[in-house]
């Protein structure tokens, strides 16, 4: 049953630490862009922690993509967001698409302290994590993830309060079990053009209006997610601990 949240939104927002993390760059905004402009202007702190990019040959196109490219979007990103911080764990084409192949104890140290935006150094009080899909690197970062936003007593470790798992537009293709069931969203309907525009930064990403990535579904599905709730647009997640 979808019950859309109703909570007085700059009340919710106002003096909260809003930590998104993302596999590679362009996950984050997919899921979260929407709900990382509106966090912002309530006056909440938003970070973002992308776990790896590399150089990279996409199926269907002959020249490659590079790190530097890459690197160049995220921050692009960063400036449209006015994000506090973002961190590129590994800048490293080995690694890129292959963090199912490290140790989950490695993700997790980076995800828990290591990295310049971890749970202890930005001490978040909201966490979005990805779903897990038929990427294996999102089911590594999703598993780490869990790992490392356990439930933690007597304050000697980060505990956020909120822990939000959010969607991508190519969980359409998913196995039963883990198709996504939200019964958390967050109203963009003043915040389609930023969420767009952070789509668009992504330029090497650039899809066919037939993809289940090409903007024109990303701005589909955020407008079905609305109507779920009777709302023009919204971001959809499932909420694994919401803590008051």
């Amino acid at each position: 049953m979808k019950i859309p949240l109703r909570v007085d939104e700059a009340r919710y927002w106002e003096g909260q630490k809003l930590l998104v993390i993302s596999p590679h760059p362009d996950d984050e905004v997919f899921g979260c862009a929407g709900t990382m402009a509106k966090a912002k202007s309530y006056g909440c702190q938003v970070y973002v922690m992308i776990l790896s990019v590399g150089d990279l040959q996409f199926y269907e196109k002959k020249s490659w993509v590079t790190i530097r490219e890459r690197k160049k979007e995220v921050e692009q990103v960063g400036n449209i967001l006015k994000l506090d911080g973002f961190d590129i764990v590994y800048e490293d084409t080995k690694k890129h698409l292959r963090l199912d192949t490290l140790p989950r104890r490695d993700l997790v140290a980076k995800i828990e302290r290591e990295s310049s935006v971890s749970l202890d150094k930005v001490q978040p009080t909201v966490v979005a994590i990805p779903a897990p899909s038929y990427n294996q690197d999102h089911v590594a970062v999703f598993e780490a993830c869990l790992t490392a936003t356990r439930i933690h007593a007597g304050g000697k470790k980060v505990s956020p309060r909120t822990v939000i798992v959010y969607e991508s537009p190519t969980l359409c293709w998913n196995e039963e079990k883990r198709k996504f069931h939200p019964n958390f969203y967050v109203d963009i309907s003043n915040y389609l053009s930023i969420r767009k525009r952070c789509i668009q930064a992504y330029k090497t990403q650039k899809r066919d209006s037939k993809d289940p990535c090409s903007l024109a579904n990303l701005e589909d599905l955020a407008r079905v997610r609305g109507r779920e709730v009777g709302r023009a647009a919204c971001e959809a997640y499932q909420a694994y601990r919401l803590v008051y």
